[in-house]
């Protein structure tokens, strides 16, 4: 979900089971002078200052244009939920060293019941899921997969308050200008009509089927079923409708896959094909595929698809588990995955599952 890669890309549209279990908005304030609190107080109790908190993220959500009337329907009642701020730092950070391998990964979050679950969900939705794909060109597969691997197919969305759980993670002030961004997003949701009593997710602020931010939800979430109400919470028509529009929003090509499994021979030397390209985001993730060449020129190269793509389209060549372990050539589309949760498994994992769905 993209929740997880702004949590990742904080610290330098997207969110989700990976923190549920443990896939974007800058805040100003040049409107309201107030002073910015760095970290926790010196108080042996470190709720200490929370109230005092919530009034100045108040005067800031009023300076984007915050109704009064919302600020207090998210803000009244607070408190400080140390277990949150527990949940948050007990997250593992980057393991130096070779990453872990990428099929053991695929068994332990992929596995039957998901692929089986997609395939029940696919067919149970036909309809419905056609026209969101007619509508938005992105593959009912991707959607269902996405569904999937966020919320296993609504069955863990999280129960966590929302308010407190953002209003917590903000005031302890690690990542402060995520969350407290989020926090007066989550005003703005008020303010569009979202009912207090559905603000619940995950104890890190995703909601809903698709884990989506509250910025993200003002920014891509869609009516599917034509109620007048964006309702990914309970609606798989508005559930639907929103991840495909996150992954349109994000620039998927219409009729390109996301990459395809190829095979590789052992010969090629791969020590050509380095990128030497930094990343603007997510650098650790890209630095682990190659150049990039058409699929033709990969052909030319003995790399052969081992299902159907343009020789035109454009495509690394990436081997999570090394060489002999498995190869894929990856398209712009899996980068657009990449926009809801910047990590190569997850990404790999959602493609894998959406086309095993469809199988």
């Amino acid at each position: 979900m993209e929740f997880l890669r702004k949590i990742r890309l904080a610290t330098p549209l997207g969110l989700a089971v990976a923190l549920l279990s443990a896939p974007p908005s800058m805040l100003t304030a040049q409107d309201v002078a107030v002073p910015v609190i760095q970290s926790l107080p010196s108080s042996s109790d470190p709720a200490d200052g929370f109230q005092g908190y919530l009034q100045l993220v108040g005067a800031k959500a009023r300076g984007e244009g915050v109704s009064q009337r919302a600020i207090d329907s998210i803000t009244a009642g607070l408190s400080y939920n140390p277990r949150v701020v527990s949940l948050d730092r007990a997250q593992p950070g980057s393991t130096p060293g070779s990453p872990p391998a990428f099929w053991g990964y695929y068994a332990k979050h992929i596995g039957a019941a998901r692929i089986n679950g997609g395939r029940s969900a696919l067919a149970e939705n036909a309809s419905t899921i056609a026209g969101i794909e007619a509508q938005y060109g992105v593959p009912a597969k991707m959607v269902i997969a996405i569904w999937g691997k966020e919320t296993f197919y609504g069955k863990i969305k999280g129960d966590f308050d929302l308010a407190r759980s953002l209003a917590t993670l903000a005031y302890e002030g690690r990542r402060r200008d995520l969350f407290e961004g989020e926090l007066i997003a989550l005003m703005k949701m008020a303010d569009r009509g979202v009912p207090r009593g559905r603000m619940l997710g995950s104890w890190a602020g995703a909601f809903g089927n698709p884990q989506f931010l509250p910025s993200v939800y003002l920014r891509v979430a869609r009516d599917g079923d034509g109620d007048g109400d964006a309702d990914i919470w309970n609606s798989r028509a508005d559930t639907f409708a929103s991840i495909a529009n996150y992954f349109k929003d994000a620039g998927w090509r219409a009729g390109e896959p996301w990459g395809v499994r190829v095979s590789a021979p052992a010969s090629l030397d791969r020590s050509l094909l380095t990128n030497r390209l930094e990343s603007p985001s997510c650098p650790a993730v890209h630095n682990r595929h190659s150049v990039w060449k058409t699929v033709g020129e990969w052909r030319a190269l003995g790399v052969s698809p081992q299902a159907p793509i343009a020789d035109s389209t454009m495509a690394v060549l990436f081997e999570p588990d090394g060489v002999g372990n498995g190869s894929f050539l990856l398209t712009g589309n899996y980068r657009v995955i990449l926009q809801y949760n910047c990590s190569n498994y997850y990404a790999l994992s959602v493609g894998l599952l959406a086309d095993e769905i469809a199988r």
